[in-house]
């Protein structure tokens, strides 16, 4: 049984430059929780075991991993709500940092897409892989993520994490690589956003940038279509932590993550038969109804246990 108390309401300092007039500040701080961040986390849409995630071995070690990152990353401080550096964190070496962080930015970024943006899906763009240019694959001049908005409109974001506050060229180097992608599925791309979450004085913070494209020599632009099954990387590990029935919402093994996740009915009748791209076009149409019965607008309803309240490391009196 995983023992839940109320999520503590988590408060992420952010900045903003260059946004057209709209719902994004120019500062403040993004309220969110625990069951947020940890939702953001499982479906970011980052393959590290590309299209295997019908095997749900695969699925439930790839859900944990992105579960551990998380919690070895940061942690809260009540008095101020925000979100800090975990001591185990900094003990790490830099390939280990470096890794972390890149995560850690993109599950950022995705919660500021979906409160700010109205953009709940991301997928990473190695989904596309397959349709890019083999210089484009290899290369590192291309953008992270693509979110498509409630009302169906793509964004493209190139998400960066950092352990120390980003200078004006690396801010400038991630709305470059998000200006490369400029078509999904023969849709032109509204935004381009450059977005990196970064450390201030071991608090986490988060920076993004949509200036108006300016012309590149450097750049070359490129398009992608969406494939039929793109989506079964999104739904994958959050699956793998769900139960199969709607008898029971959270299976015996996101019981042991401390994870209560609650797949939608209806959406889970399609995920279980493996149709995708219908069970993604179903919580489209169904995003208000999902809202007012506390899902979100994917279908998913996710809940952390009194584990993710603590500090790393500190054993549970309950």
């Amino acid at each position: 049984e995983i023992k839940q108390i109320a999520s503590p309401t988590i408060l992420i300092p952010y900045t903003s430059q260059d946004f057209p007039p709209g719902p994004v500040a120019s500062q403040g701080n993004l309220i969110a929780s625990w069951d947020d961040l940890i939702w953001s986390a499982l479906t970011i849409g980052r393959p590290n075991i590309a299209y295997v995630f019908a095997h749900r071995e695969a699925s439930f070690y790839e859900a944990l991993f992105r579960l551990s990152l998380i919690r070895l990353a940061v942690e809260q401080r009540f008095e101020s709500g925000a979100l800090y550096r975990t001591s185990a964190f900094r003990a790490l070496d830099l390939s280990e940092k470096g890794a972390i962080s890149y995560f850690l930015g993109m599950v950022i970024c995705k919660l500021f897409a979906d409160q700010m943006l109205q953009t709940p899906w991301l997928l990473h763009l190695d989904v596309f892989k397959d349709q890019l240019d083999l210089a484009i694959v290899r290369g590192r001049s291309r953008p992270d993520l693509v979110g498509q908005s409630k009302s169906g409109v793509w964004h493209v974001f190139e998400c960066k994490g950092r352990s120390s506050v980003p200078g004006s060229e690396e801010r400038r180097k991630a709305k470059e690589q998000a200006q490369r992608l400029t078509r999904v599925d023969s849709t032109d791309c509204k935004l381009h956003v450059g977005a990196i979450a970064y450390f201030r004085q071991e608090r986490l913070e988060f920076h993004w940038r949509d200036p108006e494209p300016k012309e590149s020599k450097e750049l070359v632009p490129f398009n992608v279509k969406l494939s039929k099954d793109a989506w079964r990387q999104y739904y994958a590990p959050a699956m793998a932590l769900g139960a199969s029935t709607g008898v029971d919402r959270t299976s015996d093994r996101g019981a042991a993550a401390d994870v209560d996740v609650e797949i939608h009915e209806e959406i889970r009748e399609r995920l279980v038969m493996g149709e995708w791209e219908e069970a993604r076009t179903m919580a489209h149409e169904m995003r208000r109804t999902l809202v007012e019965e506390g899902f979100h607008p994917d279908g998913l309803r996710v809940r952390a246990g009194n584990t993710w309240h603590e500090k790393l490391g500190q054993a549970s009196t309950s």
